[in-house]
């Protein structure tokens, strides 16, 4: 019975929840309250060459002016995708195209656009809860099946199920702080 190496699951599924955490910190990293900010557009992903692409792999986004990105694509046959892209994000964002440069005038943050953008942050973290969960239930299926192979005993799939739970309900809890976080400096409270 001594086959099954709980540590290992444990620290497999503390890595990827903690990847989840990661990506909507980035997420909401890009989500700028009034400012332009390169990582504002970290999310897009554009459709070329019959695949998704994140934006950052077609084109230099940069922030000249604190109201305005410019997004300089690489590929003149890529220009009409990134704007495509960058209008279907949900940013509230509406490209200028001129030749191989989108403008991005940055709006001014309205209330209506305060609401938006919270929305949007309450979207990114219902994904990462989502995600956090998925790894919650791998989790608990490979205890299952570890059970189920005798290679562990019913009080031992119970005990560690509930360390399973204590680690998904401590991420979720690092993923609700974030969210409200973000939304307070969103909504300038």
């Amino acid at each position: 019975m001594a086959d099954f190496d709980a540590g290992a699951l444990m620290a497999d599924l503390e890595r990827r929840m903690k990847g989840a955490i990661e990506t909507l910190r980035t997420d909401l990293q890009g989500l700028r309250t009034g400012r332009a900010s390169a990582a504002l557009l970290d999310p897009v992903t554009v459709e070329v060459y019959g695949t998704h692409m994140p934006l950052n792999q077609l084109a230099t986004v940069t922030a000249p002016e604190p109201r305005m990105l410019s997004v300089q694509v690489w590929d003149r046959a890529n220009v009409q995708p990134v704007e495509k892209a960058i209008r279907a994000a949900g940013l509230g964002l509406n490209p200028i195209v001129e030749g191989q440069t989108l403008r991005l005038p940055i709006p001014e943050l309205t209330e209506e656009r305060r609401r938006e953008l919270a929305k949007l942050a309450a979207q990114y973290a219902e994904k990462a809860r989502v995600a956090i969960r998925n790894v919650r239930r791998d989790g608990m299926e490979a205890l299952k099946a570890a059970e189920r192979k005798g290679r562990i005993g019913q009080d031992e799939e119970r005990r560690l199920e509930g360390q399973v739970q204590k680690l998904t309900d401590r991420f979720i809890d690092e993923t609700d702080r974030l969210a409200a976080t973000k939304e307070k400096e969103i909504m300038g409270r």
